[in-house]
């Protein structure tokens, strides 16, 4: 779980599309109680507990967009997220938690065919990483940067694949990681949608008439704070996976209106120190199961 927060860190606003598109988004994690495991054996913390409310808007607006000889897509664009993550957190004894996070991060992307298998997908770009929820807070160290490439193998006209690789400072100097990219549509009276680039999604989709469809989902996302505890640069994360039912209403053609309401599977949330080493502990801290209901305006130009 450590690498997939890395992963986010490395990829956030990473987007590559020929529309403008906005989103904004408020999600609702209910509350459940705070334990560790070691990957064996599972405990409770104390009496400790906690909930979360996430605000989060994303923005892509293509630069440029052409078509080569072979009618395939050439793009240049910028994409930018802001998320707020208010954690309410009760009854615990030690600072291993966070009560505020804000991200903030923008990325210029480009999309390029190489043939007419392969293209190239590259961004760089970077971002905020804040324990708290005020700009006037904003440190130097709570800033990261990201540079990243991946080639996609477009398998079948509904699969690409790709692999690549992306740099960031998440451990206070640049560091490699590998990236994956998957996009996978099956498109007939139901319609299935697989995208592993930023974080995790899963759709199940059935369009009951041209205004309305239902989603059957399964997500992950999440947040990071950089910040500095008892002398010592440290990494929170806060990551959660979701599933449910979507309805999804169409207003008018350009803006499409959705609520999510399900569960939050497992809701892993941690300090650690900023040291390559901190990936390989074995305990984890994380929050059991809760409800999860969420609202999300999309508009797309």
């Amino acid at each position: 779980m450590k690498f997939i927060i890395l992963f986010f860190l490395t990829f956030t606003c990473y987007d590559i599309a020929a529309q403008i598109q906005i989103q904004v988004k408020t999600e609702y994690l209910g509350e459940s109680s705070y334990r560790k495991t070691d990957g064996k054996t599972y405990q409770k913390v104390g009496d400790a507990k906690g909930s979360a409310v996430i605000y989060q808007a994303d923005v892509h607006i293509p630069l440029s967009v052409k078509l080569n000889e072979k009618n395939r897509p050439i793009i240049w664009s910028i994409s930018g997220r802001f998320a707020q993550a208010r954690l309410h957190n009760r009854n615990f004894d030690e600072p291993i938690v966070t009560d505020r996070m804000m991200n903030v991060g923008l990325n210029l992307n480009h999309l390029r065919p190489l043939n007419d298998k392969w293209s190239i997908m590259a961004s760089i770009g970077g971002g905020t990483y804040m324990p708290s929820t005020e700009f006037s807070q904003m440190r130097f160290k709570n800033t990261l940067g990201n540079i990243g490439t991946v080639f996609i193998y477009h398998l079948r006209s509904n699969l690409d694949l790709g692999v690549g690789a992306a740099i960031n400072n998440s451990f206070g100097y640049p560091m490699l990681f590998p990236a994956l990219y998957l996009n996978w549509k099956m498109e007939r009276k139901y319609n299935v949608e697989i995208n592993v680039l930023d974080g995790l999604e899963m759709c199940f989709r059935y369009d009951l008439n041209n205004s309305f469809r239902l989603n059957v989902i399964g997500e992950m996302n999440g947040q990071t704070a950089l910040l500095e505890q008892d002398g010592k640069d440290k990494i929170f994360s806060h990551a959660y996976i979701i599933g449910g039912v979507r309805p999804e209403v169409k207003i008018g053609d350009n803006i499409f209106l959705n609520v999510t309401a399900g569960v939050n599977a497992w809701r892993p949330s941690q300090m650690t120190e900023r040291t390559i080493k901190s990936i390989f502990k074995k305990q984890q801290y994380y929050f059991k199961a809760s409800p999860y209901v969420a609202t999300q305006l999309k508009i797309v130009l």
